[in-house]
């Protein structure tokens, strides 16, 4: 890395620590909506393909900018609209890291260090969870792979014992799967059963509580 990287790198990590001191620091007296439309931030974020590239700190400064009307401050204590809770500060810093570390996770030959960390986080859930310790797992993106990853484990259940290795043959051929779900259901598990290849409409509903179960 020469000189000039190393500074502009350098200047442009210390403008965006500025800015999230700035954000976090009005989180609790900033309106909790967006003040912009998504048609506002667009413009404001788009136009032209740029012909060429501006540097780090103005980029930062550019999309610090463009995007602050469309910012919702669902990481402050008044918000309520969702199921959306604010990262804690340790959870925050260490993302920080994790972008700096820029770590390949893919497995351990790409980064021990993200391999290791995953599998300290499976033992933990599992004695959290009161699991046996022979159970495996996988840290999953959110909502929709979490349901994506545990209908694909189901799928492929369901067909070995009816004589059919999906994995091997697909599912042209293979028996009917029927699904059951609750009247509530998310909507990534009907996503999921798209992406899987079983369709939305092999999906039976049952009626739910006043408590959803």
């Amino acid at each position: 890395m020469d000189t000039i990287e190393a500074t502009e790198r350098a200047a442009a990590l210390q403008r965006v620590q500025e800015l999230s001191r700035e954000f976090l620091a009005g989180l609790a007296e900033r309106p909790v909506g967006a003040t912009g439309r998504f048609e506002d931030v667009v413009a404001r974020l788009g136009g032209p393909l740029p012909e060429r590239g501006a540097g780090p700190v103005d980029s930062v400064e550019q999309l610090a900018a463009a995007v602050a009307p469309g910012l919702i401050a669902s990481a402050g204590p008044r918000y309520f609209g969702f199921v959306i809770g604010g990262s804690l500060p340790a959870a925050l810093a260490a993302d920080w890291l994790t972008s700096t570390w820029d770590q390949n996770a893919a497995f351990s030959a790409t980064s021990p260090a993200a391999a290791a960390a995953e599998a300290v986080v499976a033992e933990w859930l599992k004695e959290l969870a009161g699991l046996p310790r022979e159970v495996e797992l996988g840290l999953v993106t959110g909502c929709q792979m979490a349901n994506f990853t545990g209908l694909l484990a189901a799928r492929r259940s369901v067909l070995l014992e009816a004589g059919w290795d999906v994995e091997e043959s697909g599912l042209q051929g293979a028996p009917a799967v029927n699904v059951v779900i609750g009247e509530e259901a998310h909507a990534t598990i009907l996503s999921a059963l798209r992406m899987l290849g079983l369709g939305s409409g092999r999906a039976r509903r049952v009626a739910t509580d006043a408590q959803g179960a």
